[in-house]
């Protein structure tokens, strides 16, 4: 761009401005010095970009202390849920043991499936059956809820798979410190409750104890939330596998159902 009328400011010349050969362009006095028109639009420009941006922040702040709020009543709500689940499953106990009675706890809602063998001499159908579990790996695991159509699949694979109800500490643990979401066919670490909003925001789990609950309590959306989760990848447990590992659990091996005995297993390979 070719220079526009400038004021060299010498003594004797103040205020009026040098005109340079060759410039044609429109200029607006600005104190002294006198500053190109289209300088001038590109500064308002900038300025306005500036204020869009700074308002725009601020509302993200506040839209972030709203949701921080609903995040944390949500999750006081979901520990009082829990705390009077146990305290009515004590007073059930204890009310069949006053009365003689043996107190039968309600069935399970969810199971926590571990692949424990490999890929060699398998079967057309439990090979099938695995693929669409999730189940590709060795040591691999996922939450599949309790029907009568997952209970006969996992009848059929159960020489290579354990399996059991998780308990609240468990399902917590395992998503807290081994989860990995799907997000646009990658696997993600959930580092934050922005990348699980993002994905299942619209069937309202906006963070991580909302999926949580949504696992553990089998809820309405438990199979968009089951399939979010990446299959978990688990070492192997600490101490080994029994000896038998290929007999079942009752037998002194490892698979097939082991209840509530896989809060166990789980402790030792997360």
């Amino acid at each position: 761009m070719p220079p526009a009328h400038y004021d060299w400011g010498l003594s004797g010349s103040r205020g009026k401005s040098k005109i340079v050969p060759g410039y044609r362009g429109k200029c607006t006095v600005v104190g002294v010095i006198e500053v190109p028109e289209t300088l001038l639009k590109k500064r308002k420009q900038n300025e306005k970009a500036r204020e869009e941006r700074l308002a725009a922040a601020t509302a993200a702040r506040k839209a972030s202390k709203a949701k921080r709020k609903v995040i944390f009543k949500r999750a006081e709500t979901y520990v009082k849920e829990y705390l009077a689940k146990e305290k009515e499953e004590i007073r059930l106990k204890r009310a069949a043991r006053t009365a003689g009675d043996f107190y039968v706890p309600a069935q399970p809602k969810v199971y926590f499936v571990v692949r424990i063998r490999g890929i060699n001499e398998i079967a057309p159908k439990p090979r099938k059956i695995m693929q669409l579990l999730r189940l590709l790996q060795i040591n691999n695991g996922v939450f599949v809820k309790v029907t009568r159509a997952t209970q006969q699949m996992l009848r059929l694979v159960e020489p290579y798979i354990t399996y059991g109800e998780p308990n609240l500490k468990s399902v917590r643990e395992l998503i807290y410190k081994r989860g990995y979401g799907k997000v646009n066919k990658q696997r993600i670490p959930l580092t934050n409750n922005a990348i699980i909003e993002q994905t299942l925001g619209k069937y309202d789990i906006l963070s991580i104890e909302d999926l949580v609950h949504e696992i553990i309590s089998a809820g309405p959306n438990f199979k968009q939330a089951s399939n979010f989760l990446w299959p978990f990848k688990l070492s192997n447990p600490t101490g080994g596998w029994r000896t038998r590992k290929f007999k079942h659990y009752v037998q002194g091996g490892d698979f097939g159902d082991r209840e509530t005995n896989i809060n166990k297993l789980i402790r030792q390979m997360n």
